[in-house]
């Protein structure tokens, strides 16, 4: 079987992490329990081998970022500040409750599974496709448009040939983008899901390495990782450079389209680079080239408390646990670091079906 990278995204006061079969989200309610929701991934996606491919694979991560990512942080969001409390949900599904559905303890705190097929609103359907239009509508429009605008302005002012043009646009390009992290890193709230993002960081790094997954272990674990999403987007910034290179016409209206339309390839063959980082990391010369990434992350990394800590251990841990890579018992949960499968040590609830209008999106 091919070796397979688990990952994760922060959420609103909480850590979603995706394993073979299933992503899994834990959030800190108000009352400062842990709401463990999880489901099961579209096998359509994610089983399907066209989507194995090398640079076809890249889309699905941008699938999975925009699609799983947005719904998922809606619902972080909606728990996270009691705009819907899930134990009401719980309670109506008391009788139907399935083994292992039970709330437990976990680091002293209380950890309370979703019931089977029971999760709080979540945005979907025309909802989710509206909001996704939109937000890939901004990015396009300010990384992508943008710059060639301004790239095209100055160089009118200045006499540019096409590769001058290019590299202002792609120097423009990483300004908007670190200046936009660091904009967004300086609200309250975004700080603290930039902490969840370092305990998300830390819990894979600790799991990676063979390390327990307990708070001691995790916290000492680094929160920056060579397969983070914020070294993708640097990536994508400079291969969008050599990709537009192609586009050799000196219409205006051409370029606006290529910028649009060649966005999925620019995004595959980022992530590729992204996988032979990640595979070749021990050389020398790959940590040199992945290093401004790595730095990156200083922009969309905090250092996590053990609460955030937490919410990431018992997500990972659920993923895990589904695909069958770690035992709990009432105590502990033990990483398998031979890479042999371990047997439950009890029955998980089964995975919520994918209802039509969130698997249709």
């Amino acid at each position: 079987m091919a070796k397979f990278y688990y990952g994760g995204q922060a959420v609103m006061e909480g850590v979603m992490m995706r394993g073979r079969t299933s992503a899994a989200v834990a959030i800190r309610k108000p009352d400062q329990s842990i709401y463990l929701y999880e489901e099961a991934l579209n096998p359509r996606l994610y089983q399907n081998r066209l989507f194995r491919l090398p640079f076809l694979r890249g889309l699905l991560l941008l699938w999975e970022m925009l699609v799983l990512g947005t719904r998922l942080m809606t619902m972080s969001a909606n728990i996270a500040t009691g705009a819907v409390d899930p134990d009401v949900q719980a309670a109506s599904a008391a009788d139907n409750a399935q083994p292992g559905t039970g709330s437990h303890q976990f680091g002293g705190e209380e950890i309370v599974p979703a019931p089977e097929g029971i999760a709080p609103p979540q945005i979907g359907g025309v909802a989710l496709a509206i909001t996704l239009l939109i937000s890939l509508g901004f990015a396009i429009l300010v990384f992508f448009l943008a710059p060639l605008f301004i790239a095209n302005f100055l160089s009118s002012r200045v006499g540019g040939n096409g590769w001058l043009n290019l590299v202002i646009e792609g120097a423009v390009r990483l300004l908007l983008l670190l200046g936009y992290l660091y904009l967004i890193g300086r609200i309250p709230d975004i700080q603290r899901v930039f902490g969840y993002h370092g305990a998300e960081h830390k819990a894979i790094n600790a799991m990676e390495q063979g390390d327990p997954l307990d708070i001691p272990h995790v916290r000492g674990a680094s929160r920056v990782h060579i397969r983070c999403g914020t070294g993708f987007l640097l990536l994508v910034m400079v291969v969008s450079i050599f990709v537009f290179a192609f586009i050799v016409t000196p219409s205006l209206p051409l370029k606006v389209l290529s910028r649009i339309v060649l966005v999925p390839v620019v995004a595959g063959i980022a992530y590729e680079l992204m996988r032979l980082g990640a595979a070749y990391y021990r050389f020398r010369i790959v940590k040199w080239l992945l290093a401004p990434g790595l730095a990156l992350q200083g922009l969309t990394t905090r250092e996590p408390d053990d609460s955030m800590i937490e919410c990431a251990i018992a997500s990972l841990k659920r993923v895990m646990q589904r695909d069958e890579l770690i035992v709990q018992s009432s105590e502990e949960s033990v990483s398998d670091r031979d890479g042999e499968l371990l047997r439950l040590a009890y029955e998980l609830p089964p995975l919520p079906e994918r209802r039509g209008s969130e698997a249709e999106v």
